[in-house]
């Protein structure tokens, strides 16, 4: 029963049916924005790399998100930028750090917004590998002592959930125990699970200022080339207490995404990353491609891959789009 009797244009001749049809849909309600806010500066200060995107003193992110909730945005990832640094990140885990600050203040200005705190000390740390170094070896079980500090520290001001993105063996666990020591035993964790040691982090590194000052981080994260110890890594984070499970880098690993998907107990985030957002930004500059329609159709598979979240740069220009797209079909 083929051509001429089955005609699959059919129902893609009009803007209604193509609508109707449709089996992925990318809503505002499934976006995390991340946002960078510094302690060193007192205004925006553009992120060259990563064209639309601002380190934002604590003045402008509450500005940045309370437009981002105004467009149906309900959540953002904060990242931290502290004005000193030192060998054990101290900024990171301080009640009076970037982030606790940053927190209190939306809790208190946009306070329907639901604030996810990166856990991790490359921020911090003088070095910027993200945890408790001997010589060039990271100390994986002190580094744990420090991760389960900063949780608590957002925990206490005010984080609707932590995420922690260091990698270290047992850190899911050893901040599970620490909120829930400190009374947070209802504050979900988001794990960066099966986080890539990825090339497509490089504009990230210099938004965050984040880049390590020798090495690389291949001893913590992961090989680009493995997609079995991805499923051992969602696995025993999920042992240890994980709520949510994330996949990072998301466009160049939808095979990971879509098998860490079929069998998770929960849901499943991806990590649209800078590296992904500055190639789109690169060539719509130039005129090469369409860079607001090459975003949505990106969420899109990664969203047909299995992700229940998605964190993206391209939040408020995807959100702006939607916006445009319902009032159209509502005319």
């Amino acid at each position: 029963m083929a051509f001429p009797l089955h005609r699959m244009r059919r129902l893609r001749n009009h803007p209604w049916t193509r609508r109707a049809v449709r089996e992925t849909r990318v809503g505002v309600e499934d976006l995390i924005e991340p946002l960078f806010v510094s302690e060193a500066i007192r205004d925006r200060k553009p992120i060259p790399s990563m064209p639309g995107c601002f380190q934002l003193s604590l003045d402008h992110l509450v500005e940045e998100s309370r437009q981002s909730f105004e467009l149906g945005i309900g959540a953002v990832m904060l990242f931290g930028i502290p004005a000193e640094k030192d060998a054990r990140g101290s900024a990171g885990y301080s009640e009076q750090g970037i982030v606790p600050r940053a927190i209190r203040a939306l809790k208190k200005e946009v306070p329907g917004l639901f604030v996810v705190a990166d856990v991790c000390l490359c921020g911090y740390t003088d070095h910027g590998h993200c945890g408790v170094l001997e010589g060039e070896r990271l100390l994986n079980d002190l580094t744990l002592e420090l991760l389960a500090r900063e949780s608590t520290a957002y925990a206490e001001a005010g984080a609707d959930m932590v995420a922690p993105s260091a990698m270290a063996d047992g850190q899911v666990a050893a901040i599970r125990e620490a909120l829930d020591g400190a009374g947070f035993d209802d504050l979900p964790i988001l794990s960066y699970a099966a986080k890539y040691a990825s090339a497509f982090y490089g504009p990230f590194r210099e938004a965050a200022e984040s880049a390590p000052q020798f090495g690389d981080r291949a001893t913590y994260q992961m090989d680009p080339a493995n997609r079995r110890e991805a499923m051992r890594e969602v696995e025993l984070d999920l042992d240890e207490g994980a709520d949510m499970v994330m996949v990072k880098p998301a466009l160049a690993y939808l095979d990971v995404l879509e098998s860490v998907a079929e069998v998770s107990p929960v849901p499943v985030a991806a990590y649209n990353v800078s590296g992904e957002y500055s190639m789109v930004k690169a060539a719509s500059e130039r005129g090469w491609v369409d860079g607001t329609r090459i975003a949505l159709e990106i969420l899109t598979c990664i969203k047909r891959a299995g992700a229940d979240v998605i964190l993206t740069y391209h939040a408020k220009e995807v959100a702006k789009n939607l916006e445009e797209e319902g009032a159209g079909s509502r005319r």
